[in-house]
């Protein structure tokens, strides 16, 4: 499954902890790891425009194939020259497979052996998702790495549900690599297992046969305890290879970011810089604010003094206070443009501790202030 469009370099690891930094070539450009990828669900990322996004740093974004399968369709996004034509945006992108979306519809969807029959929550019209479908619907969008179709288990659950879950991703695996054919996009096997340290070793064990250009862990950060999921995100960043990129999916807090780094971890998404802005949140490296609040009334600082976001580098506190309270869309824009900046400045800083040989030093200064 190697492809001669990508290829990943391990720059350095860090002597003390094992974070890593390392540079992951693609057909849209080079990306510097560890990286945080804005989410796009709808091929936007929520409330800013591409030039906004390109402001912040973020050097890949992630959309939702199983969004814009249902609208506007796979099929027309095609024909606008895929993601990159589609939102003019010519930097790389990661689709996922739908699969989480798929299964979090709970009473909405039927999985079998072929695949997973859903309704839309918007309309109620069937649905089929296989995974040959699946790869249909992300190589038709285009986006640079686009991710396994699999079955992503609850937590709790059973071993028995684990079990069948992981070897249905298996099964699953091998038809995605079947209905596979464009070099151009790297597909990405996903490791499950839930929280069972025997599976999730039969797992990374069996997706390491497809000498993919990059691994993702999934089934974490599905409502465990922190602990647990560092255990598990631990364990299995330590099964896979080590000159290959590995991504847990849907992780984003700057606690987890933090962690998953000292993990071995090189790359992270999630909605919630966005979906915090959306709120009222802010990051601070004092840790999370709300901007509603009236401390914030006569505050004359930026969001972060040393944050160098459009947001900060040109708007006080109290100024997005005011717009936030009084509904003005501006302050979605503006907290959003500084989350985003934060995280990504985050992963930057970590980077540069990792070359240094510093990474520990970094993360005790960081860890407990950013919670």
């Amino acid at each position: 499954m190697e492809s001669n469009y990508f290829n990943f370099e391990l720059i350095h690891t860090c002597k003390k902890t094992g974070a890593r930094a390392g540079l992951l070539h693609t057909p849209h450009g080079d990306i510097e790891t560890p990286i945080f990828m804005p989410v796009g669900t709808h091929s936007s990322v929520k409330m800013l425009t591409n030039d906004q996004i390109y402001s912040t740093g973020a050097q890949i974004i992630l959309a939702n194939s199983y969004h814009l399968y249902l609208r506007p369709g796979h099929k027309l996004i095609k024909d606008f020259g895929g993601i990159h034509g589609w939102m003019n945006w010519n930097k790389p992108v990661l689709t996922d497979s739908g699969g989480f979306q798929v299964f979090s519809l709970a009473k909405n969807r039927k999985i079998t052996e072929e695949g997973v029959e859903f309704r839309d929550t918007k309309d109620g019209t069937k649905h089929f998702i296989s995974p040959e479908k699946s790869m249909e619907i992300q190589q038709s969008i285009g986006a640079d790495i686009i991710m396994a179709f699999d079955e992503c288990s609850p937590y709790p659950c059973d071993y028995k549900t684990a079990l069948n879950a992981m070897e249905r991703t298996h099964r699953w695996l091998e038809r995605c690599v079947a209905a596979k054919y464009n070099d151009k996009q790297a597909l990405f096997p996903i490791v499950q297992g839930a929280f069972f340290e025997d599976l999730r070793k039969k797992s990374a064990e069996f997706v390491k046969q497809f000498d993919s250009v990059g691994y993702a862990i999934g089934g974490l950060s599905v409502g465990e305890p922190h602990d647990i999921m560092n255990k598990f995100t631990e364990l299995t960043a330590s099964l896979l290879p080590n000159n290959k990129p590995r991504y847990l999916m849907g992780v984003g807090t700057t606690e987890d970011l933090l962690d998953g780094i000292l993990r071995g971890i090189d790359m992270f998404d999630c909605v919630l810089p966005t979906r915090n802005a959306r709120h009222g949140s802010f990051f601070t490296y004092g840790g999370r604010k709300i901007i509603k609040n009236r401390e914030f009334e006569r505050d004359n600082l930026p969001l972060e003094p040393l944050c160098d976001c459009y947001t900060c580098q040109n708007h006080s506190r109290a100024y997005i206070r005011h717009l936030f309270r009084q509904n003005e869309g501006t302050a979605l824009t503006l907290l959003s443009i500084h989350n985003i900046k934060f995280l990504i400045n985050l992963v930057k800083q970590a980077r540069n501790a990792i070359l240094n040989d510093s990474f520990d030093e970094f993360y005790n200064k960081l860890h407990n202030n950013l919670k």
